[in-house]
């Protein structure tokens, strides 16, 4: 479940790629309150700029912590080349 910017907008899906400006690719999203957002039915893959999300819930049997942090101690070293 991720919370975005002002308008309370509320998207679920499956977690793409995140950047390290928190920029985050969803894919196969849905829109928690459609009757609200109803043009966001058609929409089934969405990028959301990491300064507009306020909270992110994953869901623990689902994170891989071995491959997360080793992504974490990779990311540092690929910048400074």
């Amino acid at each position: 479940k991720l919370p975005t910017g002002n308008n309370d907008l509320s998207i679920c899906g499956t977690l793409h790629s995140v950047d390290r400006y928190l920029n985050i690719k969803l894919t196969n999203i849905s829109v928690i309150d459609p009757e609200k957002y109803p043009h966001m039915l058609s929409v089934k893959n969405c990028f959301i700029q990491g300064s507009v999300v306020r909270y992110m819930q994953l869901p623990a049997d689902e994170v891989h912590k071995q491959l997360l942090q080793g992504a974490a101690r990779k990311e540092p070293l690929q910048q400074k080349r």
